[in-house]
């Protein structure tokens, strides 16, 4: 559509799933570190609330229509955990310490109790004032180990009963046909429709 899409993040893998899904709606892909721009801080109460605070954020910086997404895994049995701070349970931000952590407070819960979702909401937010939301879950369980090391965050851990694999066990095109993020971006695509004009995109 001869437009430019501003992707408020520097997840690298992030914005690769981004574009793969998103590919033919826009002809270039921009981020924060391409405008110098540091993420705000995201003080959000929900996964929407931060998905708006950081396209909004991008807008109102760079005049372009931007998109943000917030994701997280939510454990019913942990009451949520870790919810909006899943990419920093172990507090500092590694993937890693996170899953491990998740991984000992389950130490001893049996399978049945340990069912868990990924969510994503996506916002996308126009120079204009538009904004578009979508949201997007996939279903599965916690593991007692990792496996697997094609995904990021909590992939290895997160079981799918329909592939008999975790997250990280999946192909590329799997992963982008059942997660979350490709749910919630197909929902953002039939919404683009009609949406996105030159105008819009680069005033």
């Amino acid at each position: 559509m001869g437009s430019k899409l501003l992707i408020a993040s520097n997840n690298q893998k992030k914005i690769k799933e981004i574009k793969e899904i998103l590919g033919d709606f826009f002809d270039e892909f921009v981020t924060f570190s391409d405008y110098n721009l540091d993420s705000p801080e995201e003080n959000g109460d929900t996964f929407s609330q931060n998905s708006l605070i950081k396209a909004k954020f991008g807008c109102d910086n760079t005049n372009l229509v931007t998109l943000a997404d917030d994701s997280g895994l939510c454990v019913p049995f942990l009451n949520g955990e870790p919810g909006i701070y899943s990419s920093r349970y172990a507090c500092e931000g590694d993937d890693l310490k996170n899953y491990v952590k998740l991984l000992d407070k389950l130490k001893d819960v049996p399978d049945n109790k340990r069912e868990a979702y990924f969510i994503s909401v996506i916002v996308m937010v126009f120079p204009n004032g538009k904004t578009l939301t979508s949201e997007g879950r996939v279903y599965g369980n916690i593991t007692k180990e990792p496996r697997g090391e094609n995904g990021f965050g909590y992939d290895p851990i997160f079981f799918l009963d329909e592939f008999k694999a975790t997250m990280a066990e999946l192909s590329s095109n799997d992963k982008n046909n059942i997660s979350h993020r490709a749910i919630a971006l197909k929902k953002m695509r039939e919404k683009l429709g009609g949406v996105i004009s030159e105008d819009s995109c680069n005033k």
